[in-house]
């Protein structure tokens, strides 16, 4: 078998290219053109960013691929799916708010933003995983489904639970419905932080299965009533309802590469990573922390688990910057993701990957 072709490009640049321009050359390069766009939706999985953060990538950078698959004939649209956990981000029209916020319009990129699980994160299509050990059937935002092509725009960075948030964890997590998201993260069910209760009763309203039930204006849930659905999470108008986030982080790992099969099986798909901007955490926080490498370049390729592994390679081998949080660190695994964040282990992801049939660990890096 031949290996999985990745491409790459630093972000050096000359008076006759700019980023943007580099950008396109390198998906251009890599392939992109190879798919039928013609009169196709085409989703563009992105991390709009939570309001706060400043390391979630430019609204620049999208405009760029939105650009080639007009182009190329296709119908583009933004999209991600609703957060599980209390922020900017946790309905559709908080979402839009956030992604407009950080510059993310159809003025600015030229298409729209499409939540793709709906207002308030519910709007899923079950879909089965073919030889899933841990999901049989992955919950995905709608929208992403109803799309004929996927197009994932990762910015690489590192993870408190993943290890790093790439290619597998912006199509698997990130395409998530909310129930979707708390199957990845959590072995149990949702409850309730009595003290934030204010004992409302829109969670006894929305569950169809009579789990939540008010003792002394205070909300509990039947656990052995209770599927796990996310509903009450979504509805709860002070944030008391919390899943459990229980699932160890090898296990979290797999079912992200899990949902991303369900996502990409069975439609075209490209992928693209920027590892610029390469903070601790997620772009999920409100906050984002110094880089803990310098940037690295562009990546792109079909197969997102060889993407992931190249980049993640290609990481380690970076100088650590003086300051950062990996710079505070022990030293003591020889690899920046899991010595900034010592409780993950990301390479537990891409070997599952790889065992479902994703993707690829054996890569040619082609410098463009």
């Amino acid at each position: 078998m031949s290996k999985s072709k990745v491409y790459y490009t630093s972000m050096k640049t000359s008076f006759n290219e700019n980023l943007p321009q580099k950008l396109e050359r390198l998906i251009k390069t890599a392939g992109i053109g190879e798919i039928d766009f013609d009169r196709k939706y085409a989703a563009i999985k992105i991390h709009f960013g939570e309001p706060g953060n400043l390391a979630f990538l430019r609204p620049n950078y999208a405009a760029v691929v939105v650009k080639v698959i007009k182009e190329l004939g296709g119908k583009p649209f933004l999209t991600d799916c609703n957060t599980l956990y209390v922020g900017g981000r946790k309905n559709a029209l908080d979402h839009m708010d956030a992604a407009y916020q950080n510059g993310f319009s159809p003025f600015s990129t030229g298409c729209h933003v499409i939540i793709a699980d709906g207002l308030k994160g519910t709007d899923e299509e079950l879909v089965p995983v073919e030889d899933g050990e841990y999901v049989k059937e992955a919950k995905i935002g709608r929208a992403i489904m109803d799309a004929d092509v996927f197009i994932s725009l990762n910015h690489f960075k590192g993870h408190e639970a993943t290890g790093f948030g790439g290619a597998l964890k912006n199509i698997g997590m990130g395409c998530g419905s909310r129930a979707g998201k708390m199957e990845m993260h959590s072995a149990g069910k949702p409850s309730v932080n009595q003290e934030v209760c204010i004992g409302c009763g829109r969670c006894i309203k929305i569950c169809a299965h009579d789990a939540p039930s008010i003792t002394n204006r205070k909300a509990s849930i039947d656990q052995d009533k209770c599927v796990g659905c996310g509903r009450c999470i979504g509805i709860c108008p002070t944030d008391a309802i919390e899943a459990a986030g229980d699932e160890s982080n090898d296990i979290l790992n797999r079912k992200i590469a899990e949902y991303s099969k369900a996502v990409i099986s069975g439609k075209p798909h490209f992928h693209i990573s920027l590892v610029i901007d390469i903070s601790p955490n997620c772009d999920c926080h409100a906050e984002n922390d110094i880089p803990i490498v310098p940037d690295v370049g562009m990546f792109a390729s079909f197969d997102p688990v060889a993407l992931d592994l190249a980049c993640a390679e290609a990481v380690n081998k970076q100088p650590v910057i003086a300051g950062s949080q990996l710079d505070h660190m022990p030293h003591v695994h020889h690899d920046h993701f899991i010595d900034s964040a010592p409780a993950t282990n990301w390479k537990s992801s891409i070997e599952h990957a790889v065992k479902i049939g994703i993707g690829s660990s054996d890569y040619e890096l082609i410098e463009i």
